[in-house]
This record gives C-alpha cells, sequence and structure tokens, in this order.
C-alpha cells in the first residue's frame, strides 16, 4: 500500500513530500523490514504522480517480488533548476545544466539526520546499514551513490541508474579515496547505449562509471557496473532493470 505525507526539510525551511511503500500486509503482522530509500519519489510508483506520466512500477514489483520492503521515496524540488541544486553534491558548472550550487551534502544529511530516524520510529523497519538501501536515477544516481560513499556507516547498498555522474568526476574520486567503505557494501550502477548522443559518448559514460566501481573495489565494495543495450534515459528502461538490481542487491 502507498501513503503520502509532508515532511518538513529543516536545512531548507521546505516541506516536501514522501511517498511510502508499505508491505500489503503491514497491518496484519508485527514484522519488520529492510528500508529502501529513494530521490525522485514522486516517480517510483504510480503513473499519475510521475513526473513524464509513466511510474518505475515498483508497486506492481513488489507484489510479486520475494522479499518484501519498505520503500521511501522522497519527491524532489520541482521548482526551476532547484532539483539540480539539492541533487548534486558540489558546486560545479555543467555547459548542458549551468551553474550548480551543491546542495546535495545538505539534503543527503538531512536524510540521515532527520527523515530515516523519523522513519524507524514510526514504523518497523530493520534500522542497521545492513537492511538499508539509497537509489535513484540520473541525478538522483549521482546522489545514491554520493550518498553510499559519504555515509557508508548508513546506507549498505546503492542502486545508481544513468547517474550524472560526469558532472564531478573528480571530487567523487577524491571522495571514493577518504572513504571507509565497509566489504558488504553492494553499489548498482547502470548507463544505457542510448543515452548518449553519440559514441563518444557512450564511450566517455561507461569510462565513468567503470573508473568508480574500479576506486570502489580496490577499497573493498562491490560494484555490478551495467551497460544496458538500447537504455534510455526514462523511467520506462529503468524499471526493466529494477529485477536486476534488486536481486544483486539483496540476495
Amino acid at each position: 500500500m502507498i501513503q503520502k505525507f509532508e515532511t518538513y526539510i529543516t536545512p531548507f525551511d521546505d516541506d516536501r513530500t514522501v511517498h511510502l511503500y508499505l508491505p500489503d500486509n503491514y497491518n496484519d503482522s508485527d514484522e519488520r523490514y529492510p528500508v529502501i530509500y529513494m530521490y525522485d519519489g514522486h516517480n517510483l510508483f504510480l503513473d499519475e504522480d510521475a513526473t513524464y506520466g509513466k511510474s518505475w512500477g515498483f508497486n506492481d514489483f513488489f507484489k510479486t517480488y520475494d522479499k518484501s520492503f519498505i520503500m521511501v521515496g522522497i519527491e524532489c524540488n520541482h521548482e526551476g533548476n532547484e532539483r539540480l541544486n539539492e541533487y548534486c553534491p558540489y558546486v560545479c558548472h555543467s555547459s548542458y545544466l549551468g551553474d550548480l550550487d551543491g546542495r546535495g551534502d545538505v539534503f543527503m544529511q538531512w536524510v540521515v539526520d532527520e527523515l530515516k530516524p523519523y522513519i524507524d520510529a514510526h514504523y518497523r523497519t530493520y534500522a542497521s546499514r545492513e537492511c538499508t538501501m539509497i537509489g535513484g536515477s540520473s541525478m538522483g544516481g549521482l546522489m545514491a551513490f554520493y550518498t553510499v560513499i559519504k555515509h557508508n556507516d548508513v546506507f549498505s547498498k546503492a542502486a545508481c541508474l544513468s547517474s550524472s555522474i560526469g558532472l564531478c568526476m573528480d571530487e567523487l574520486k577524491d571522495e571514493i579515496a577518504k572513504a571507509n567503505i565497509n566489504s558488504d557494501t553492494r553499489i548498482y550502477m547502470d548507463w544505457g547505449s542510448e543515452e548518449a548522443r553519440n559514441k563518444t559518448g557512450l564511450a566517455y559514460s561507461t569510462d565513468n562509471n567503470l573508473s568508480l566501481s574500479h576506486l570502489v573495489n580496490l577499497k573493498g565494495g562491490l560494484t555490478y557496473p551495467h551497460i544496458v543495450i538500447h537504455g534510455q534515459h526514462c523511467e520506462a528502461s529503468w524499471e526493466k532493470q529494477i529485477p536486476i538490481f534488486m536481486d544483486y542487491l539483496w540476495k
């Protein structure tokens, strides 16, 4: 079942909607559940909530999957370029996106310091890092990668789909070098062959993902780099990868 509630993002002085998935039998048992946190939470469950009219379809996926979870989808800021600013952990400039003021670190810290404790206090969760995952796509994928590296003490798993890592490769490499990455860390990283404008762009995306994957491996973490043949930059494409990354991260 899907619930929605408003939450307050203290550092931004802003209200935001949380899209919460609970197993259908949640109210009929005392069972506890692992938790998946996702950026761009409005795109996860229902087509009518999704930005472009197509969701990931997690609601249907969970009905047939053989493990049960609580999923916490955090809606993005839809005003102007605020999503880009909140989902980039560094101040940077992009010829395509323009200047980004890098509030992603502050946003991530709110998830860790305020949202997760609230969820653990109000729902029957397994709160340990071993039972906690972060995920996202595009800028949300960048944030998911940054989060699992920066707060590996809180998150042991990450799904990073079509991640916008090219914005800040040097910074991410430095972040990995400084990080303490637990050996049970698993990170799924994918990029679609149809996302790039040409072969050069595809080679660039491939090199970026494999470079970060290699650095995580050297630090002791596990990764699943995956080029999605005919993969596109959209929810319909990301939906097809759900069984792949869920099995890798949780089985």
